[in-house]
């Protein structure tokens, strides 16, 4: 199934929120999801238990994670910026916070707290002044989401928060509904963060009436590797990437036939000794994944930036220089040291990234993703005089003779 024609079958539940509202949303969770929550919104007083009772390890690792996070996110944000063009005439591009986002947290195979963090802290640092979580309920958790990623939310300081997934999730945040509680999830203005097939496409259904991030795919792996690589560590982030789902892909480029035999012999023996081992080996075996033999590290570039993956990894000689050389990716992970795993959790760097070749055009979740540059324009009399001429001479250019005169009016011309 592809996104389109994913479409078609979420189209009656978006249509079905938009008319009938909560009645809707609970109605199509019910069905997809086997459970109803309590109530769509998850109380106060959970979110605050949640975060209690969290275990010491757990809340030490969230606690680094949101501590790094921030410390990055901190630093893209972007300032103000006036350029006088002449004199008397200013151009300022002020970056302005999206009012309200929704976050959306997946619930499905994983626990995704990481998740939380990622959609979160951006948005906080960019100065959102309104953010809603949505996660799907839990047939182990008495209908709640998960009980780590409700301690995330409150870690965090987001209060908002629905037990609600799949296509009805997005169509709750993008059209707003009244609960039966009297309360209200208002409409947002930008959804972020991934979710199943269903989920991007009801974000792609509802764009426009929302903004969304991307269209996340299944995840994927590239490692780009010569001889010098340990290939215990590039199966294991073969490994740690098809964990995922089946459909993930983890692909090798490498000039070296010797470490591509020793890398397969290491995936076969760690396979053997992890956790899901079905779902490893169907999409290690899938035809999404594979060891691609290249003449050289310049064809292994060639073929990195062809593929624009998701997370990239480079473990050769001169790992850094060659970064450097790299077009597309969503992130690039540098040395055997930097391991796409140190990314997903405490790197500082975000790992909502775009996938399925979107890394061409697309960049991960950042700050920027939440801001609005608008231009403030202001030009006094004698500005607007020096360049009129100029004005009226391309509106008559362009057939458009009214914006001309909008100019000589003032002028006297």
């Amino acid at each position: 199934m592809d996104v389109a024609d994913a479409t078609e079958a979420i189209r009656p539940v978006i249509e079905d929120v938009r008319d009938e509202g909560a009645a809707a949303v609970a109605r199509w969770s019910a069905k997809f999801d086997g459970v109803t929550p309590p109530s769509l919104r998850v109380p106060a007083d959970l979110l605050r238990q949640c975060e209690q009772d969290l275990e010491p390890a757990v809340r030490a690792a969230l606690e680094e994670s949101i501590s790094r996070a921030r410390a990055v996110h901190r630093d893209q944000r972007r300032h103000e910026v006036v350029t006088s063009v002449v004199p008397g005439g200013t151009v300022t591009e002020r970056w302005i916070p999206v009012e309200r986002v929704g976050l959306y947290v997946p619930g499905g195979r994983a626990v995704y707290p990481s998740s939380v963090i990622m959609n979160v802290v951006p948005a906080q640092e960019a100065g959102v002044g309104s953010l809603v979580v949505v996660s799907p309920p839990q047939k182990d958790h008495d209908g709640w989401p998960h009980p780590t990623i409700l301690a995330a939310c409150s870690l965090l300081g987001v209060d908002e928060v629905y037990a609600v997934g799949g296509a009805q999730a997005v169509a709750m945040l993008a059209y707003g509904v009244d609960l039966p509680d009297g309360q209200r999830c208002e409409p947002v203005d930008l959804v972020t963060g991934p979710g199943n097939i269903y989920v991007t496409a009801a974000k792609r259904a509802l764009q426009g009436i929302i903004g969304i991030d991307s269209e996340a795919g299944p995840t994927e792996v590239m490692v780009i590797a010569d001889n010098s690589a340990v290939a215990s560590h590039v199966a294991a982030d073969l490994i740690s990437q098809a964990e995922h789902d089946t459909l993930a892909a983890a692909v090798l480029v490498t000039d070296s036939p010797e470490l591509a035999q020793a890398v397969e012999d290491q995936v076969v023996m760690q396979v053997a000794t992890t956790k899901h081992v079905q779902r490893i080996t169907e999409a290690l075996g899938g035809t999404q994944s594979a060891i691609v033999l290249v003449d050289d590290l310049s064809a292994a570039l060639a073929v990195a930036d062809a593929y624009a993956a998701e997370h990239l990894e480079i473990h050769t000689r001169n790992a850094r220089e060659l970064s450097r050389q790299v077009r597309n990716a969503g992130a690039i992970f540098v040395g055997t040291w930097s391991p796409v795993s140190l990314g997903d959790y405490c790197a500082g760097s975000n790992h909502v990234l775009p996938t399925a070749g979107s890394a061409r055009h697309s960049s991960g979740l950042s700050v920027q993703s939440f801001l609005r540059g608008v231009h403030i324009i202001e030009y006094d009399q004698q500005a607007l005089a020096g360049v009129a001429e100029h004005v009226i001479a391309l509106s008559g250019a362009e057939d458009l003779p009214g914006h001309g005169d909008a100019i000589a009016i003032r002028v006297g011309r």
